[in-house]
């Protein structure tokens, strides 16, 4: 078990009102690594029974979670990672300069500093521009986005009147995607619309009047514009369901459905999901066309990730616990996870005033703003981001040091993406839990 505040040394109280000018405690100094944790034992995460230490903060209601409130045990939050050992890089069956398409792209993909293709680019690419559906199963940080934009966007280069479809279930995936289009297109004639809710849908409607390829969206939004008559389906040849399972985990399955039945029907489908379930594969059989099938997923869990609890007993202040930890110096870009709304609103607003430089992102906050918050924390300005399970599945922030698990999740896959987020490009992470 990962010590609590009454376990520390000296010195390890809560953080006073001593505090830099940065807002952190002053025990901290900008851009310190995170100390060696070769010594903790770490654990994985499980189904909580949501006793009343464990209610989200701010929040007096018991929580089943989505499959019927089976608990998971804590032992499952507690594992070690494992040694990183070089072990033989991957070696890609294609190089980048070898896939059939442009040139200009392949000179925007060496601009963005990809050397080799991953395995996923490595296996789907060439299936794609070759027109079949298909299925990836891989883990996050695998590459995926890339193994799909690449192809589509040569499709787009053959073919300037080709429109693709890409569907994810969060505005942040979306925005992440967008993003992530423009540095391969470079100075190519190719344009996309991002729709998401959280912002003005006129914006939207202008943009989408205008010469578009490529609509990046979340289902909802997507379905209010289809019904506005904006967005014509038939017109889209191509696309893409990324994150499908998160997406059919949010109950976004009848807009996924509704989307899809009015798609044209010699359409291209693209399905990446990091998890494979019977109502995944139900989806599959109905969404696509003999599709070509790969995976190089490696695991339920990150292997670098030090995973444990943090055990909050009876009478304990569990956010008094949790500052004591985050005034450590090796908690120096940490991610918190709250189960509702109104516990991570409330939670980030007690650490502020408690001198920490935290933000938040969740479902009440407008894009702007959750754009805002994503960026200092992704650019180092704040420590903290404190964060409902939006945040949990595809974005790309570097260099978190440690992952909490304030409220227990609703899954344990759930617990597996979060967890995701730390111990990635080869780094050992960490990734706590509060249990009763």
């Amino acid at each position: 078990m990962y010590k609590n505040k009454n376990s520390h040394g000296s010195g390890q109280g809560r953080p006073s009102s001593s505090r830099t000018s940065g807002g952190r405690p002053a025990s901290h100094s900008a851009g310190q690594s995170r100390s060696n944790h070769g010594g903790q034992k770490n654990g994985f995460h499980s189904r909580s029974s949501n006793t009343s230490n464990n209610r989200p903060f701010g929040n007096r209601q018991k929580s089943k979670g989505r499959f019927g409130g089976t608990s998971i045990h804590p032992s499952r939050f507690v594992c070690k990672a494992d040694p990183i050992i070089e072990s033989a890089p991957y070696v890609p069956v294609h190089k980048f300069s070898q896939f059939k398409i442009s040139e200009i792209i392949k000179d925007n993909i060496i601009k963005k500093g990809y050397i080799t293709p991953t395995p996923i680019q490595d296996m789907a690419i060439p299936h794609v521009l070759n027109g079949r559906d298909v299925v990836g199963i891989a883990n996050t940080g695998t590459g995926k986005t890339a193994a799909f934009l690449i192809p589509l966007l040569d499709k787009i280069v053959n073919n300037p009147r080709e429109k693709v479809l890409i569907i994810v279930p969060t505005r942040e995936l979306a925005t992440q995607i967008n993003d992530e289009l423009f540095g391969f297109k470079g100075n190519l004639r190719v344009y996309s619309v991002c729709c998401v809710g959280g912002v003005g849908i006129q914006g939207q409607i202008y943009n989408l009047r205008r010469q578009h390829n490529f609509v990046i969206g979340t289902p909802g939004r997507l379905k209010d514009l289809v019904d506005r008559k904006v967005i014509h389906l038939s017109e889209f040849k191509t696309i893409v369901l990324d994150e499908a399972d998160r997406m059919l985990d949010m109950g976004f399955i009848a807009d996924m459905r509704y989307l899809m039945a009015n798609m044209a029907p010699n359409r291209q489908t693209l399905f990446f999901s990091a998890t494979t379930t019977n109502e995944i594969n139900k989806l599959i059989e109905e969404f696509l066309t003999n599709p070509e099938k790969i995976s190089v997923k490696t695991g339920d869990t990150a292997r670098n990730v030090e995973q444990d609890i943090v055990r909050v007993r009876h009478g304990e202040d569990k956010v008094e616990s949790l500052e004591c930890l985050l005034a450590k110096k090796e908690f120096s870009k940490v991610l918190i996870f709250g189960r509702t709304k109104h516990g991570v609103e409330k939670l980030c607003q007690t650490l502020v005033k408690s001198g920490f430089k935290a933000e938040s992102i969740h479902g009440d906050k407008n894009q702007s703003r959750r754009q805002s918050a994503l960026k200092a924390f992704r650019e180092n300005h704040s420590q903290i981001l404190v964060a409902t399970d939006v945040a949990a599945r595809g974005l790309d922030i570097p260099n978190v040091t440690h992952v909490i698990n304030f409220d227990i999740p609703a899954t344990y896959e759930d617990y597996v993406h979060r967890i995701g987020r730390t111990g990635r490009a080869n780094q050992v992470g960490v990734a706590l839990t509060f249990v009763n």
